[in-house]
């Protein structure tokens, strides 16, 4: 029911009665509440009596409470917690709910799986006095929370400085030729080697996950020289490649060639060196029997050569008593020797029949060679 509904209790909330008299008294209202809330919190009474122990030990209790719930922190599975007490290093925390004191304690946290990127580019000389431009990109994490944060000013910054100062240690030491010639991957691998030395010696509580060099890029002044150079080189490793495949093609050819060859001359040599010992085995025997009986061998081979003369040759000598020699041609070879041979027996001269058998006798040796008779 309102307060101010008839049948009611016309007491209005601020001290007046059905509002006869007039409007509630703000310094009434606010003595009220001050009172209500002595009431709650100990203040003073009516009465001047002093606060309660009670109320005082609730208080306390209460802010004992809240200083410790605002002590609880979470450190993130790729977090680590550097706690500090009054300044100096406690402890590191590991992944979970931890608690520190507040107002006495600091926690520092620290992502240590973030990788971090950092890109160097300068100019640098090589060791035989060229300068190019390089570009080296790093990416890193931290490996120590608590070298990363009390044993270097700034790490980030120690390794930019030391990267490029292990790069100009490497880049001095090689040529241009021998950079621009494939030994990137040398030049990226001792970098990496003298950067995390350095990291490692100064304690930044880094480490180097990857290195990269970037195609390496000479001043403006020489651009147009050191393209051509890297043309040079494109053009070295076709021809290089374009020889070794022709090697690999003609390779093969010319060994089949000197294989087939090879045995062809092992063939005819074996040939020879056996038509040689049939030869001297034809011509020891015939020794043989010469010394045991030379007229009759002899007369046998002489037999044989005429035999074999005769038998190949298509004129025959007839011997005529009391007349001349006279040469017949058999009239079936007429017509196949028919330019070399003359008609008349008459035109024929003793001295040429004599000539014609003077020229069976390198005919008769040369068959006899054949046959393997000297």
């Amino acid at each position: 029911m309102a307060w101010n509904e008839p049948g009611g209790d016309n007491r209005d909330p601020w001290g007046g009665r059905g509002g006869k008299d007039g409007p509630p008294d703000l310094d009434e209202v606010a003595r009220k509440m001050r009172d209500r809330m002595n009431s709650i919190f100990g203040g003073g009474r009516k009465g001047g009596r002093g606060a309660s122990p009670f109320n005082f030990s609730l208080i306390a209790v209460l802010a004992i409470a809240a200083w410790v719930l605002s002590g609880i922190y979470i450190i993130e599975p790729a977090e680590r917690g550097v706690v500090l007490r009054l300044g100096e290093y406690l402890k590191v925390t590991g992944p979970g709910p931890h608690w520190y004191m507040r107002g006495i304690e600091r926690v520092d946290k620290v992502d240590v799986d973030q990788v971090r990127t950092v890109t160097h580019r300068a100019k640098m000389l090589t060791r035989d006095e060229n300068i190019i431009q390089v570009e080296l990109a790093v990416q890193y994490q931290v490996r120590d929370a608590k070298e990363y944060l009390f044993e270097v000013r700034d790490p980030d910054y120690t390794l930019q400085e030391a990267t490029e100062s292990a790069l100009r240690e490497v880049v001095g030491s090689i040529s241009m030729d021998e950079f621009l010639s494939g030994g990137r991957g040398e030049i990226v691998r001792q970098t990496e080697e003298l950067t995390q030395a350095i990291l490692d010696r100064y304690k930044t509580g880094l480490f180097l996950t990857s290195v990269n060099l970037q195609d390496p890029q000479p001043p403006e002044e020489v651009q147009g020289a050191f393209e051509d150079a890297i043309k040079a080189q494109e053009d070295e490793v076709r021809y290089k490649n374009q020889a070794e495949a022709y090697a690999l093609d003609i390779l093969p050819k010319a060994r089949g060639d000197a294989t087939r060859m090879r045995e062809a001359a092992n063939g005819y040599r074996e040939q020879v060196v056996a038509a040689a010992e049939g030869e001297t085995s034809r011509f020891l025997q015939t020794l043989e029997e010469y010394e045991k009986a030379p007229n009759i061998t002899r007369k046998r081979l002489y037999l044989e050569t005429m035999e074999y003369v005769l038998a190949n040759n298509n004129k025959v000598l007839m011997t005529v008593k009391d007349g001349s020699n006279l040469m017949y041609i058999p009239l079936d070879k007429l017509m196949e020797n028919r330019g070399g041979v003359r008609l008349t027996p008459d035109d024929t001269t003793e001295e040429e029949l004599m000539s014609d058998r003077t020229q069976e006798v390198p005919r008769m040796r040369d068959s006899s060679r054949d046959r393997g008779v000297r």
